[in-house]
């Protein structure tokens, strides 16, 4: 058993300081996957900070009901429970139709300092930015370039890249075999890059 699973299964079993770890290793990548892919319509109402925020409290209200399956399993659990958190606000403010005009918009000023900073570096695992570009452009790059991918290349890059689920684990995620999976996030990565470069 390696040091994080001992950790998921401590965490699970009620070892509220384990949780506290837990979460906290996982802090940036599900900060980045948030900022990834809540659509238009969330962020135009909720800071990244709030969802991250709102699926950690669920997170821990729930773990005792998790079954201790590995690393794996748990990420998978957090990030399914942040992806179900997104799409029930998308859906939210889509049937409310709000003026979005009248609205403050929440997207770019929720995160400051150390948080944009571990953000950059979950970025960095899709692209490598050059030593001379600066923080916040390159997130902003990497943001509106992978919202012009469809969801199934989101999906994919942010299960891979972001989550850092393995091939099996995303396999079993999206009902595709390994192999389908690798090559659609070859064509995802391979996308994004164009995009990027355009």
């Amino acid at each position: 058993m390696t040091e994080a699973d001992d950790l998921v299964r401590k965490a699970t079993s009620g070892d509220g300081a384990a949780m506290d770890r837990l979460l906290e290793r996982h802090l940036p990548a599900l900060r980045a996957f948030v900022r990834l892919r809540a659509g238009p319509a969330v962020a135009e109402h909720e800071s990244n900070s709030d969802l991250v925020q709102s699926v950690c409290r669920e997170v821990l209200e729930g773990a005792g009901a998790f079954e201790y399956r590995g690393e794996a399993a748990f990420k998978s659990w957090l990030f399914t429970t942040a992806l179900r958190k997104i799409v029930e606000k998308d859906r939210y403010y889509r049937a409310e139709k709000r003026d979005v005009g009248r609205n403050v918009s929440l997207a770019g000023g929720a995160e400051s300092g150390a948080g944009e900073q571990a953000l950059a570096q979950c970025y960095a695992t899709l692209v490598t930015p050059s030593h001379d570009a600066a923080m916040r452009e390159q997130m902003q790059r990497v943001e509106q370039a992978f919202a012009r991918l469809n969801e199934e290349q989101r999906e994919v890059i942010t299960l891979a890249r972001i989550v850092g689920l393995p091939h099996a684990e995303i396999a079993r995620t999206l009902g595709r075999s390994e192999e389908s999976c690798r090559q659609l996030l070859r064509r995802s990565l391979l996308r994004l890059a164009e995009v990027l470069d355009e």
